[in-house]
């Protein structure tokens, strides 16, 4: 395939953006070669400005849950744009999708929509922090939960990209309320909870950790994280800016039965435009202004466009549960034609898979956690995404990071894909 244009305006976009990008993980720097400039995109395929038709296995990185550009979206977003793009008053929009959210998920009461899956992290770290009266979290190396200060302390996904897991300009003072522990490792937990009693506020975790590959938690890891928050005060947050509405209508909380004190959302949320939102129950939303004196504000919060896309992508969801089944099943077809391909080449690999999250990685141990995702052969991995591009397949391009399915995905497109790297292995 050629990219002539995609490198003009790479080469144009890095005189005024710095590096070319508005997110860093699109630079390609893991993989090498050219971002690809989109043009446009339908259904389950991305159509770049060199005319090239690609299989989407990002789904903008989550929330097109029900492929691009579609249709109920759109006509929401149209008819809500005719009418005024931002008031910065209340709308019953608002209202009516914080209604569905309630009802679609278990354990939360209220929900309060910001514009991003940072602010809201960001946002429920606060809340847990002003309800508890403590200041330190707990987060897991290479779950990432945003930008914020606080979360850049050993971060998954771009920032191990770019091996900098910490980020210089987080200062000393952000970084000492930020304990690290090892995912899917609960002794790591509790040895924090023994070394500072009483001043951790919450535990901070992607219930499936969606930014070093999936990594799906393993028997007994969420369940004795919501024991110690138990035993010792503080709160379970789960980071469901990937995980929410996609898993399950009620995002992982309902999948894998665990119930968290505080959830974040994000993605699939927003229905393709920038959302976010965190939510719990009354006891604990009570500490939030203008109820109490937790401080969270947002101009653009609760925006009607956001708001028309996010309602319209919910009420679908609700109403076509079928949808998660479908996936799941997409998914699973799509993971057992890599394991035959795989399996008679004989290169090493895992492959992690819950739901409609998946991700391969080149390996022979098990990857469970940070440490082991970062054994992946990364050759190997530049290999494989430029090979899968080159036959017209879009895959993250980072080996930390989750494919997302969608369900305008065809039978033929996973068996095009599944072809693809059956041809891309037997070249190397």
């Amino acid at each position: 395939m050629l990219y002539q244009r995609s490198s003009a305006l790479f080469q144009a976009a890095q005189k005024v953006i710095p590096g070319g990008v508005n997110s860093p993980v699109r630079a390609f720097k893991a993989v090498g070669g050219t971002p690809i400039f989109v043009e446009k995109a339908k259904g389950a395929y991305l159509y770049d400005v060199d005319g090239n038709r690609l299989i989407d296995y990002i789904s903008s990185w989550g929330p097109l849950i029900l492929g691009h550009a579609f249709a109920p979206v759109l006509e929401a977003v149209t008819e809500k744009a005719k009418k005024g793009t931002s008031f910065g008053m209340p709308t019953a929009l608002e209202t009516d999708i914080a209604t569905l959210a309630v009802e679609m998920v278990p354990y939360i009461d209220q929900i309060r929509f910001v514009n991003s899956g940072t602010e809201a992290c960001m946002s429920a770290v606060r809340l847990a922090r002003g309800a508890t009266q403590r200041e330190k979290i707990i987060k897991f190396a290479g779950c990432y939960h945003g930008h914020s200060d606080a979360f850049l302390i050993q971060a998954g996904s771009g920032a191990v990209t770019f091996g900098a897991p910490s980020s210089p300009g987080v200062t000393q003072g952000t970084a000492k309320d930020t304990l690290l522990a090892a995912y899917n490792n609960l002794e790591s937990v509790a040895l924090h909870f023994e070394q500072h009693p009483e001043q951790i506020a919450a535990i901070i975790v992607e219930p499936v950790a969606g930014n070093m590959g999936c990594i799906v938690p393993q028997e007994g890891f969420l369940e004795g994280l919501r024991q110690l928050c138990d035993t010792h005060g503080a709160l379970l947050i789960f980071d469901e800016v990937m995980t929410g509405f996609r898993l399950a209508p009620g995002g992982a909380q309902q999948r894998l039965g665990i119930q968290a004190d505080i959830v974040t959302f994000g993605k699939v949320l927003g229905g393709g435009l920038p959302v976010g939102a965190f939510a719990s129950t009354h006891k604990i939303m009570q500490h939030l202004a203008p109820l109490g004196p937790v401080y969270q504000a947002g101009t653009l919060s609760g925006n009607p466009l956001a708001m028309a896309a996010g309602y319209a992508m919910l009420k679908h969801l609700h109403h076509h549960a079928d949808v998660f089944d479908r996936l799941e099943a997409k998914t699973a077809a799509l993971h057992q034609g890599m394991v035959a391909v795989l399996d008679r080449k004989g290169t090493p690999y895992q492959i992690n898979r819950l739901g409609s999250m998946i991700s391969l990685h080149f390996t022979e141990t098990p990857v469970v956690d940070f440490a082991t995702a970062a054994l992946g052969n990364n050759d190997f991995f530049k290999r494989y995404f430029h090979g899968m591009l080159e036959k017209g397949v879009y895959l993250p391009p980072s080996a930390f990071e989750s494919y997302f399915l969608n369900d305008a995905l065809s039978e033929a497109d996973i068996q095009t894909t599944v072809t693809a790297l059956e041809e891309v292995i037997a070249s190397w």
